[in-house]
């Protein structure tokens, strides 16, 4: 299965990882070097903002500030809340309170601006920069590039501008250049060093970059500035997820819904890390949520289908990726979890059309071609199911499971030398499979190298001491003349599994046959 990687937020295209922390260090990283230094420095400027009587908390904003943290992805209903203890530089004319509204402020923000406080009530607001405008436009239209080249010319005019640095870190993060991303950040936080959504940054940057403890600090940061910060205790949950520490997660998760209840990401990402607590039923109860408040949440809908898979309810599964599927028709992760699906439906027909598709719309697609494999051999089509199975082996060489399956395929293709070899690889890449040596031993068994099939039906028998590896030995015992061992196999395999008919059929044909011989 494959899980969608989209990570929540205004500033992001892709939501919460899927993966848990890898280990990696990043003590060595340019990025890390730059936070060592960069937190010494804000230290000295915090302090120093605190001690100052005219400092960044007292000076009040402008329609540039509001519009450059707009793109950043900080939401209307905060700076609300800045305008309110900041106050505004000026009176805003007819145009800029247009400019503001096609920029993405709710009316709730241009209320609170035409009535906020002014140091001087008959001073006009600055105009908004041209350039700063246009980067709005192009930020609404995911243009992430061209936003960042309209940025970077608001900034030639106005270098310490905080909020410009701001905007244009969010739009390297959208691109990926996290580095560059960070010294925008970082600059925007030595400027204007007060603002907890630097902090905020920051801490989503570290997440991006698997160093959980740093994005811990930093979310924990912004907290300490803004306790109601809601998308600080979001980042927290990030964090916390990063690390492993996934009940802490889902309490950072809690915590940023208690101050925005309708956030639909922040139910998603609950959703996962309540899937990796193994917390199945809170996890499919916080994709609903996240559905109920943006029903065409197709990340969601696609993850509630993963769980639901999980605990069984195929059918359920499949109506959660067919829905996710008319939202993202072209979102290749759902075709592929879809024809898995069908797979594990035994409705071979189904899965060989979703996937087939899948490979048509994107043939750079590079997962699934096991499942496919699988449904061709449930349809005989041996040589299509070989096909498939060699190209899973090219992305994943050392895949054990692969090399067994395509054993299996070219044994029923009636290709028995080349099944053995595959058996053999798969049993020295996972010498713990009960499977493998279960099918090597059918290999050897049916070239009749009886002592050598004997050997990893025995090793089968040991890893996993089911009824059907019982019933294995004693087929190859019983070639072997052996009738007294293969009959205490028969009698383990029956009792194993008495509703097993065929286990008393064999046992009883021993029987016969030992009594004839006996009585010759």
């Amino acid at each position: 299965m494959v899980l969608p990687g989209a990570l929540p937020g205004a500033f992001r295209t892709q939501h919460l990882k899927q993966r848990q922390q890898q280990g990696k260090s990043l003590s060595g990283s340019p990025v890390k070097l730059k936070f060592l230094s960069f937190f010494f420095i804000v230290v000295v400027c915090s302090l120093a903002a605190a001690a100052a009587p005219n400092s960044s908390q007292t000076q009040p904003v402008d329609a540039t500030h509001l519009v450059a943290w707009l793109i950043g992805g900080v939401p209307s209903s905060r700076l609300v809340g800045l305008v309110q203890e900041r106050g505004v530089t000026g009176l805003l004319t007819q145009e800029q309170v247009h400019q503001l509204e096609s920029t993405g402020a709710d009316a709730n923000l241009i209320r609170t601006l035409t009535g906020a406080k002014t140091p001087a009530s008959t001073a006009i607001a600055a105009p908004i920069p041209l350039a700063l405008l246009a980067a709005a436009g192009e930020a609404r239209a995911q243009h992430y590039h061209a936003a960042e080249l309209r940025l970077r010319e608001a900034l030639h005019s106005d270098p310490q501008n905080a909020a410009l640095h701001f905007a244009l870190g969010a739009m390297l993060r959208q691109q990926d250049q996290w580095d560059d991303a960070f010294d925008e950040v970082t600059q925007s936080a030595r400027l204007m060093p007060d603002f907890p959504e630097n902090h905020s940054a920051l801490a989503y940057i570290f997440y991006r970059l698997d160093d959980g403890p740093n994005a811990i600090a930093e979310a924990r940061t912004a907290l300490s500035m803004d306790p109601q910060n809601a998308e600080a205790y979001q980042f927290l949950g990030l964090g916390l997820y990063s690390t492993g520490e996934y009940r802490a997660a889902v309490h950072a998760f809690a915590e940023s819904l208690a101050r925005d209840a309708g956030n639909a990401d922040t139910y998603y990402d609950m959703g996962i890390a309540l899937n990796a607590a193994e917390d199945l039923p809170a996890a499919l109860w916080a994709y609903r949520k996240a559905i109920q408040l943006r029903p065409a949440f197709w990340e969601a809908h696609s993850n509630l289908a993963l769980v639901l898979h999980k605990e069984g309810k195929l059918a359920e599964a499949v109506d959660e990726y067919r829905e996710a599927k008319r939202i993202a028709p072209q979102e290749p992760s759902i075709r592929n979890n879809l024809g898995n699906t069908y797979c594990d439906q035994n409705k071979f027909d189904e899965a060989e059309a979703e996937l087939s598709e899948l490979y048509r719309q994107h043939p750079e697609w590079q997962l699934g071609h096991s499942c496919l494999a699988s449904a061709y051999m449930a349809k005989k089509n041996y040589d299509s199911a070989v096909a498939e199975l060699q190209l899973a082996l090219r992305q994943n060489p050392t895949g054990a499971t692969e090399h067994r399956v395509l054993g299996q395929a070219l044994l029923l293709d009636d290709k028995p030398d080349a099944a053995l070899r595959e058996f053999r690889l798969a049993v020295s890449l996972n010498p713990d499979s009960d499977v493998s040596h279960h099918y090597l031993g059918t290999a050897l068994f049916q070239q009749m190298q009886v002592q050598a099939a004997e050997k990893e039906f025995r090793e089968a028998l040991r890893l996993s001491p089911s009824a059907d590896n019982h019933y294995s030995l004693a087929a190859c015992l019983m070639s072997m003349d052996r009738y007294e061992e293969a009959l205490s196999e028969l009698e383990f395999a029956s009792r194993l599994d008495p509703g097993r008919t065929l286990y008393r059929a064999r046992r009883d044909e021993l029987l016969k046959l030992m009594k004839d011989t006996s009585a010759r």
